[in-house]
């Protein structure tokens, strides 16, 4: 059997990006993932904010540089915006600095540094519960004495800790299509991805093209929107369709059971608004790593994790969440609420809304009836 002080399940960017801060605490850190190649297939938009943009929405955060300070090679194209269409069409253009990468490179990368700082990798290695404080695996047990999981929203080592699942992730397919495209984001809002949005995010001579919906919004299934949304940007020939689910409602109530942790999308740290999450996983995952070393090396407790990464991120994330509830409630409805409520927010308040900002003051949001 196996033994290792800390015990990773996945190997996304939060998954690797905790494994690499816990080993180079000096804990023994093994990180297992269930797919017989990190990052394959990409389940992804692929964009990652500008470090000015990642610093507004997240003030509270410090050193950045040491983790988004991403090799040249891996930034497939330099934004310089989002373009916001409604259903009639309609623009309205943000500032927003950021890049593209490739996120099977981009995975694999984040991978290399975690062993490079002594975590050892475990591909083809399926996750299946905790027994006895051992984890279960495909390839055997495995004996730890801190398990995190980075395993998604569906997150089996959640369950196995006791906390909770994210509520309504909603599903999202995505494609690489081939051609020639400007430097700005493309989100485009109503009927042809209710509830959410499809997109265009650009690339070097290629594009990552997707759609998204709330089921409680839409009437036919995801092949059919995205084919729909294809039809009418000419992108009937496109790689592979790649499906996920992206967590909708914010972090969940809890994020540290006992001996346990979840981060990135297993803990529902994704931007309610526009699904985004790789720098939040990143955030997380170094505070994640951090304390699990510091809990082996002086029984610091895990508690910790918890409150660092909520003192960093929380108010943004509940923030996002409002305001997509708001979306759900008032702009989604129809093609004519989703029109009149983007018209009505303007290109100010778009853009608090991309940024998990306020849209509104506390004094003109709706108040719960007292029962």
């Amino acid at each position: 059997m196996d033994s290792v002080d800390v015990l990773v399940v996945g190997s996304g960017p939060a998954g690797s990006t905790a494994a690499r801060f816990a080993a180079e605490k000096g804990a023994s850190v093994m990180f297992i993932e269930r797919r017989p190649e990190v990052g394959v297939p990409v389940r992804c938009g692929e964009f990652m904010p500008g470090m000015g943009e990642i610093m507004d929405m997240f003030p509270n955060l410090t050193d950045a540089d040491e983790i988004f300070d991403i090799p040249q090679e891996l930034r497939c194209l330099d934004t310089v915006g989002i373009k916001l269409v409604n259903p009639k069409g309609k623009v309205t253009l943000l500032d927003f600095e950021g890049y593209t990468t490739d996120r099977d490179r981009f995975d694999q990368y984040l991978a290399r540094q975690a062993q490079e700082a002594g975590a050892v990798l475990e591909t083809s290695c399926l996750f299946k519960g905790i027994r006895d404080g051992v984890a279960e695996t495909s390839k055997g047990d495995i004996k730890y004495k801190v398990i995190i999981g980075a395993d998604g929203p569906g997150s089996r080592v959640a369950q196995s800790l006791g906390l909770n699942r994210n509520r309504n992730p909603y599903p999202a397919v995505t494609a690489q299509v081939k051609g020639g495209f400007e430097p700005y984001l493309y989100m485009f809002f109503g009927d042809i991805a209710p509830g959410a949005y499809s997109w265009i995010i650009p690339k070097d001579g290629r594009a990552n093209v997707g759609v998204g919906f709330s089921p409680r919004f839409a009437h036919g299934n995801l092949g059919e929107y995205f084919d729909t949304f294809a039809r009418k940007n000419g992108f009937e020939e496109h790689s592979k369709l790649e499906g996920k689910y992206v967590p909708s409602e914010g972090p969940i109530a809890k994020t540290v059971s006992g001996n346990g942790m979840v981060v990135g999308d297993a803990a529902g740290q994704v931007i309610s608004v526009n699904g985004g999450g790789i720098p939040l996983a990143l955030i997380a995952g170094r505070v994640c790593g951090r304390v699990a070393a510091a809990n082996i090396a002086s029984s610091s407790p895990l508690a910790d994790y918890e409150t660092e990464w909520r003192r960093i991120m929380e108010k943004p994330l509940k923030t996002a969440a409002s305001n997509k509830k708001l979306a759900d409630t008032f702009a989604f409805r129809s093609e004519f609420s989703t029109n009149l409520c983007m018209g009505i927010l303007g290109k100010r308040r778009m853009g608090n809304l991309i940024r998990c900002k306020r849209i509104f003051p506390r004094s003109l949001l709706p108040v719960p009836a007292h029962r």
